[in-house]
């Protein structure tokens, strides 16, 4: 099975300079190799969605400059649906400085560009594609009028609805009710839930609170630690598989856009849980956001070995 996926969100073009560890305020770290490559949280996602096997319709806004359209082919390549990745002529596209140290750690600073520019009715344009879905993806890197229209539109039409709050902000009671899976990191569930967030324990707290306020089921990333998973029937800790982390930029997009493709399969919450957290551990092994998300075969293969 094929799953179709829509994500409404980000594309950026992320520049990334490796270096021994995260500089503080006011400090000058000399680095080493420079990189840049595709990233985004939204694309992020759809692409690994897209190589997890996936049906994949991306809904975005790029610039019309050289990097939007580098983006653009890329989504391509990958067999993603790019029919509403609409172009802003007066916006560059969304570019994202990121360090990552040597231990893994990354710090990261975001222009938004043209992502700030999609709105309800590019969401809207693509109802047909929601439709049709199994799971809508989205995240708040953009606009919270895309956000909306999409949640809303995904549960008009009963569509399974994931919500990746990063980055961390207010999410009104109302929208929380339609979504059926909240995804945040601890930093995320904390600020969300305004319950402090230091391990397996806490965290369980603070997606507890997360479902009293109207979320479906609530999965908290806790990096290395694993997840939490919390719903109507389930509670549990998913452990991380260990794996040497090289690069984490793009964890918890690959761990969304797997979860995206593992629910539209049909699987159970904790399965799909654990497919993701496949997904993820082999992406830090890699350098660079898109480039670190993995294709089925690989995750089947890294499955298979620790079973």
């Amino acid at each position: 099975m094929n799953p179709k996926v829509v994500v409404v969100g980000s594309s950026n073009t992320d520049m990334v300079l490796r270096v021994p560890r995260l500089p503080a305020p006011g400090e000058t770290v000399l680095g080493g190799e420079f990189l840049s490559a595709a990233g985004g949280k939204g694309a992020n996602q759809a692409v690994a969605a897209a190589r997890l096997g996936g049906r994949v319709t991306f809904v975005a806004r790029v610039g019309t400059d050289a990097f939007g359209e580098a983006a653009r082919r890329g989504f391509e390549r990958e067999g993603i649906d790019t029919t509403h990745v609409r172009g802003e002529s007066k916006r560059l596209s969304g570019v994202a400085l990121i360090f990552v140290a040597r231990s893994g750690e990354n710090s990261i600073g975001v222009a938004p560009g043209a992502n700030a520019c999609l709105s309800a009715a590019d969401v809207r344009r693509a109802q047909k594609a929601i439709d049709h879905a199994d799971v809508v993806l989205t995240q708040l890197e953009i606009p919270w009028a895309a956000v909306s229209a999409a949640i809303e539109t995904a549960k008009a039409r009963g569509r399974k609805v994931i919500l990746n709050p990063a980055p961390a902000t207010r999410i009104p009671r109302s929208l929380l009710r339609a979504v059926d899976v909240l995804t945040p990191n601890e930093a995320e569930a904390a600020a969300l839930s305004g319950m402090e967030v230091a391990d397996v324990d806490s965290a369980v707290r603070a997606a507890q609170g997360l479902r009293r306020r109207g979320a479906g089921a609530v999965v908290v990333t806790l990096g290395g630690r694993g997840a939490v998973v919390v719903s109507s029937d389930v509670c549990e800790h998913v452990p991380a598989f260990g794996v040497k982390a090289v690069d984490t930029t793009a964890a918890g997009d690959v761990f969304n856009g797997a979860l995206a493709v593992a629910l539209g399969e049909g699987r159970n919450l904790l399965d799909a849980v654990r497919f993701a957290s496949a997904a993820a551990a082999i992406s830090v092994t890699v350098t660079g956001a898109q480039p670190s998300a993995p294709k089925r075969p690989a995750v089947e293969r890294f499955l298979r070995a620790r079973r």
